[in-house]
């Protein structure tokens, strides 16, 4: 039956950042829905950002495409020059190559939740406020060098 069960799917707040890059997911909690439903093409998540949580470091991807779709509670989109309350309901958006980090910060008191679509990359991911480049298959310095 194609009906995802939630409470069936591990949910984990695990992360690849390395230190002290790690912290800022700390009350991020995900749920890979695509694996064990047999979808290939692309990633969907089910997220809870806690108060406090953050979806990512600031990002944008050179060759990956991104899309929120809000389910409760609110979440603050932060971009290069703005800054969205983004409540049930919402959708946003992140076109890859364009060289707009985002991400998502629950300044809230309460849950967020959201689904996110996207893929695994292939190509570089940059990381605007912090020295942390995702490149061939990993996390390295901005210079290339390993942490």
């Amino acid at each position: 039956m194609p009906r995802i069960a939630l409470e069936h799917i591990v949910q984990t707040n695990s992360t690849g950042y390395p230190a002290p890059h790690d912290a800022a997911v700390a009350e991020r909690w995900v749920r890979r829905l695509g694996p064990p439903h047999g979808l290939t093409d692309f990633g969907v998540s089910h997220v809870v950002l806690k108060p406090g949580g953050a979806s990512a470091q600031r990002h944008w991807h050179e060759d990956e495409d991104e899309f929120v779709v809000m389910l409760a509670g609110e979440a603050v989109l932060v971009e290069d020059d703005a800054r969205t309350l983004m409540r049930a309901g919402d959708m946003a958006a992140f076109p890859k190559g364009e060289a707009n980090g985002h991400h998502l910060l629950n300044e809230s008191d309460g849950d967020c939740v959201f689904l996110a679509f996207g893929r695994p990359p292939t190509g570089d991911c940059h990381y605007p406020d912090i020295d942390l480049l995702w490149t061939a298959g990993g996390y390295r310095r901005k210079d290339r060098s390993s942490f």
